[in-house]
């Protein structure tokens, strides 16, 4: 992203970055975890607090981590949540302009990234420019329109509208999951892989975690200063809707899955050997 450019739809609020924050490789990158190899040099675009890109590193150790923000907010959680680790960095970053030279990584990743972006096409040709030879460009995203839940309430449904119009508002795409392999495409990837997986919230501790960090969310971040002054919702729904996650969350039957698309990207056909297995 570029602050000047893109608008991140969540922000930055404490009960957002509760969120990022339970993210690991194993809940959030498990499509990409077998190109994490030790020794690999990863850039992680979109870091936020940064518990995926320290994850990342335990997993390439002794290979090295970079993780990007456009804004300097969520880099000092994200340098906290990497305490210890010695093979890994933060930076401020542009994904539409990255400082660095061709085929500079292994591994270029990016999670709940494009969503986000005015042009994700553009995101995703830089981030393959960056990718080595044999190198691949990891990105996942969530689906909003896809999302379902149970029990239905229609004051769930009105969650669900008011995010997508704030989100098309900032110009962005919230149902981008399955719109990866339509922009790896575009971007000029040699090979795309095509994957999905599933975020699934069903058990009461889930249910309590979920349900309430959106109630909050709908009250204390971006999106709500977005959803009022765009005109997509007043104050009073705002507060009913942060009722209705409550009341989710404290239903027995409570469910709700949120879907991702992912995509692994070459920029180029991987490199093989034709000689004989005796000459290799």
């Amino acid at each position: 992203m570029r602050a000047d450019r893109d608008t991140y739809t969540h922000g930055h609020a404490a009960s957002v970055l509760r969120s990022h924050a339970v993210r690991t490789v194993a809940n959030s990158a498990a499509y990409a975890a077998a190109h994490l190899r030790p020794g690999a040099t990863v850039l992680d675009v979109g870091c936020g607090p940064g518990t995926i890109t320290a994850d990342i590193a335990r997993h390439v150790a002794p290979g090295t981590v970079l993780g990007i923000e456009p804004v300097p907010g969520p880099l000092e959680q994200a340098r906290a949540h990497a305490a210890g680790l010695g093979n890994i960095g933060f930076a401020l970053g542009d994904v539409y302009a990255l400082d660095h030279p061709d085929g500079a990584f292994d591994v270029v990743h990016a999670h709940q990234v494009l969503q986000h972006l005015t042009d994700p096409v553009a995101a995703l040709r830089e981030m393959l420019r960056v990718a080595g030879p044999d190198g691949v460009v990891a990105a996942r995203d969530a689906d909003y329109a896809a999302m379902t839940w149970y029990p239905t309430d229609p004051r769930l449904d009105r969650w669900l509208s008011i995010y997508r119009a704030v989100a098309r508002g900032n110009g962005a795409e919230p149902d981008a999951g399955r719109r990866l392999l339509s922009w790896a495409r575009a971007a000029g990837a040699a090979e795309v892989v095509p994957t999905a997986s599933v975020w699934c919230y069903a058990t009461p501790q889930d249910r309590q975690w979920w349900g309430g960090m959106w109630a909050d969310r709908i009250l204390t971040s971006a999106i709500t200063a977005q959803a009022v002054d765009g005109g997509h919702a007043d104050p009073a729904e705002l507060r009913e809707i942060s009722r209705a996650w409550r009341d989710w969350a404290a239903h027995d039957d409570g469910w709700f899955l949120v879907p991702h698309g992912e995509v692994l990207c070459r920029p180029s056909a991987p490199t093989t050997s034709t000689a004989p297995p005796d000459e290799r």
